[in-house]
Parts: C-alpha cells; structure tokens; sequence
C-alpha cells in the first residue's frame, strides 16, 4: 500500500510538472508570436537600436530638435529616425510615412511633428506616424500672412498633381492646409521652373521667402515679389537659376545658394556674385569652388556657412573664406543640411559617408 501511494505521488508529482513545462513552452511561444507580431505590425518604429552613428547611406537631408528635446534625422532615401532617451527609433513608408525620402522636418504652434516628403506629408503627434491627406483647394492666391503658418512643396517629386495643377505652395494655418497658386504666368519650356525646392524663411522684415528650381518668391500679406532669371539679369550664356537653398542673415541680407552659378547676396536692393565676388569659380580655384551649393546657415558669432556638394564646407567670417573638407575632420564633402541646435551648435548633415557633424571651434568632428 506504502509503495502504491508512493508511486501514484511521484505519478502526480510529474504530471504536473510536465503540465507546468507544456504551459511555460506555450506562454513563451505565444510571447514569441506576439512580439514577432508587434515587431512587425508595430505603428510607432521599424526598428531600434542604442545611439552611436546613424544607420543611414543615402544621407541625411533634414534635421529637427523639437519642442521635448527630442531629434529628428531626415534621410534622402531611409525613411526618418528619432533620437528619444539614447535610442534611435526608425521609421519608413512601413510606419506611416508618405515616402521615405525626407527634405524638410518642422514642428507646428501645437506640437505636431510635420514631414516634407519626396512625395506627400506625413505627420507625428507623439505617437504615431501618419499620412497626412486634408487639403484644400478652394483658395486661389494667398490674400494675407498667417502668423505661425508652414510651407510645403506639391505632393509630387517633381510637377503637379492632378488637382494643383500649376505651379503653387500649400500653406497649414494651423487648422487647414490651403493649395496657393502662384500669380505667373507660365510657359511650356518652363519645366519645374517654380517648383519649390528649398524649405521656407520666414524674414525679419515679415516677408515669407519661397525657393524654387528657377526663381526665388517673397511673399508680405498680398504683396507678392517674383525674382527669376531676369530678375538677376541670368541667362543661358551666364547660366541659369538652379536654386537649392535660401536664407535671411541676421542682418537681413538673403543668401540664395544654387547647383551651378553658386551663391547670390540680395540685401534688398541690390544683388551680388558672391562666389564671383570671393573668386570661388571652379576656373579661379582649380580644386574646391562655392558653385553647388545645397545648405546656408549663421553661427551666433555672425560667421556664414555654406555646405556644398563636392567641396565640402565654406566658412565666411566677414572679411575672408575658409573650406573645410576630409582633412579638417569633415568625412562627407556632400553637404544637404546645416542645422542649429539648441545650444547653438551647427549640425552638418552629410552624404557619402552620410552622417551628422559638428564644428568644435577648430576641426569637425562625427556626431551621430
């Protein structure tokens, strides 16, 4: 009797160990399934990993420090990545986004994380990413300037879509987002002439400042200023606009860089060669030259920066020019962007390497 109730105890005993084991697998196989699932389906990141150096090759083409302190990293191909509590968090058209080419990042009055992309916007609202679709195209001219309003480009790469039509800016106010047509009048060999193709300025003088692939476009309430090709007495002979970037110094001079003629200087009354004037033509230089120029920035010592593409960096002080390339630290001379940050660094967005860098007063240096 003794060793039959030993022996049915020791029967219970694995029994029941062998239901716990069976449960443990299940559980263990379920969490599996469930975080495959999340991982996979999950709205808010494609992937994660501890910050160091962007996992990015195409580029970086866009940077934003938004009002929580957290960073974001505009790729030229490679969707957007978020630096928040030591992690990079990545996104693509998996997670929302409209396309995963990123020109522009910019926070609205209440927080909304907005994307430029190659094609459409995409918006985060802190928690997830969406494609941003509302438009409005009842509007046909913009009649005044809405304070606090942001800029885009069409929702095409390139041209217009089926309902912008002509050539034209989307204004968000903060409640809609209103398709502006520009007042030109176009012709058939103008191509993308005033397709944007910078992100906006908003002047000191109140005036909006719109980049396009020929022209540069100020916008003042309902006044409206159209600087093209024979605005700055350009031809095919001198070469033509091709802009790539705008910026208002401190001083309210505008600095209008371009792929090809490099850099104008408009202080708004009269305009200047600049990189004729410093003698950074490719004939005058015989290496590094001011002619493509894609980004334009001021540091708080009132230096102007310029990144290239293909000659690295350019610092005026004023009185002299200065480049920076390779052996100044500097390991992409393909420049998209400079940024500022919020302890007034200057962030350089790279390609080839793609990367983000930093000037430390005397040589550059990798940051992520």
């Amino acid at each position: 009797m003794k060793t039959d109730s030993y022996n049915r105890n020791k029967f219970i005993f694995y029994f029941s160990l062998l239901v716990l084991t069976l449960s443990f697998n299940n559980q263990s196989q379920s969490n599996q399934r469930r975080d495959f699932f999340n991982k996979k389906n999950n709205p808010k990141f494609l992937t994660e990993t501890d910050a160091g150096r962007l996992n990015y090759k195409t580029g970086v083409r866009s940077i934003l420090e938004d009002s929580k302190g957290n960073i974001w990293f505009g790729s030229y191909g490679e969707g957007v990545c978020l630096l928040q509590n030591g992690k990079f968090h990545y996104f693509t058209i998996e997670n929302g986004l409209s396309d995963n080419q990123v020109r522009n990042i910019y926070e609205d009055k209440n927080g909304l994380i907005w994307f430029e992309c190659g094609r459409g916007l995409s918006t985060y609202n802190g928690e997830n990413i969406t494609v941003y679709k509302e438009r409005n195209y009842g509007t046909k001219n913009i009649q005044e300037r809405i304070e606090s309003s942001l800029w885009f480009k069409g929702d095409q790469t390139e041209g217009y879509s089926r309902l912008e039509k002509y050539p034209g800016v989307y204004q968000y106010d903060g409640q809609k987002l209103n398709y502006h047509l520009f007042p030109v009048t176009t012709t058939p060999s103008d191509g993308f002439k005033y397709y944007i193709s910078t992100s906006f300025v908003e002047g000191k003088d109140g005036i909006v400042w719109l980049g396009t692939y020929g022209a540069v476009l100020g916008y003042k309430g309902s006044d409206f200023k159209l600087m093209d090709n024979k605005y700055f007495g350009l031809n095919s002979k001198t070469s033509p606009l091709h802009v790539r970037s705008i910026f208002q110094d401190k001083k309210g001079n505008l600095w209008i860089g371009n792929n090809g003629i490099g850099v104008l200087k408009y202080d708004g009354k009269k305009i200047v060669n600049f990189t004729e004037q410093q003698k950074l033509k490719k004939e005058h230089t015989k290496g590094n030259s001011l002619e493509k120029v894609f980004s334009i920035c001021e540091d708080s010592l009132g230096n102007i920066w310029f990144g290239t593409v293909g000659s690295g960096v350019w610092k005026y002080d004023g009185h002299s020019m200065k480049n920076f390339t390779k052996e100044n630290g500097l390991e992409s001379n393909h420049i998209w962007t400079i940024y500022t940050s919020g302890l007034g660094e200057l962030w350089f967005g790279g390609a080839n390497p793609s990367g983000v860098y930093k000037f430390n007063g005397h040589s550059f240096e990798r940051k992520y």
